[in-house]
């Protein structure tokens, strides 16, 4: 079955969910190279200044997922695929929240020091944001890159376990090698909202990995 007949938005001629959809993942992609910077920054100033921007990212992030469901109220046919199209933006939208998350314990906790292991999974999150942002304009090209799209999907699949190691090797050394009970709350707050954020980005692929079965 093609494409065309299962996410018809995608080859409408005014295009409005298509271009809102790319939107959503570029800020998404803005929000977690933010992230990164955050993880990276030596003060805490710096720290407080990166979170306001995500902060910002996050709003226009729910500015568009609304807009997208608006748009779906507003279409008068209804087809099956408007579950889909609702779920992925829910998701991406879920995605850019659990970042935000992370930035906010980043600041609110303050911890002592920035673990390498955080900063390694936030540019594991920057991984993931950049292919759901390169899957998400290839969309529109599903019928001739499905297999293509389905190995980037696999690609964030491989990295959400890779992090799942990192998560269980940190948690590990953390009641090690820390002994201060408010620190080790405090890192461990931090760490799994950090591996929250990529389960979700493995999320997102396996509801684009659903869409393109549908093609079958």
């Amino acid at each position: 079955m093609k494409l065309s007949k299962i996410f018809p938005f995608l080859y409408r001629k005014d295009k409005v969910l298509y271009p809102l959809f790319i939107n959503q993942a570029t800020v998404v992609e803005n929000a977690a190279k933010l992230l990164v910077n955050l993880l990276k920054a030596e003060s805490y100033d710096e720290r407080n200044e990166l979170c306001k921007q995500i902060k910002a990212c996050e709003s226009q992030g729910d500015s568009i997922a609304t807009q997208i469901f608006e748009t779906l109220y507003k279409t008068k046919r209804i087809t099956f695929d408007r579950v889909d199209i609702q779920q992925l933006a829910s998701m991406i939208e879920s995605f850019l929240d659990l970042i935000h998350d992370s930035a906010k314990k980043l600041v609110i906790y303050h911890p002592k020091h920035i673990d390498h292991v955080w900063v390694e999974i936030g540019e594991s999150i920057q991984e993931d944001a950049k292919i759901i942002t390169g899957i998400i304009k290839e969309l529109g090209n599903l019928d001739e890159k499905a297999k293509f799209l389905m190995q980037k999907c696999y690609t964030i699949k491989e990295i959400e376990h890779e992090v799942d190691d990192l998560y269980e090797c940190y948690m590990s050394n953390l009641f090690e090698v820390e002994k201060d009970s408010i620190e080790i709350t405090k890192n461990k707050n931090i760490i799994e909202t950090l591996e929250d954020t990529t389960d979700m980005a493995k999320e997102i692929a396996d509801g684009i990995k659903t869409i393109i079965v549908k093609l079958a």
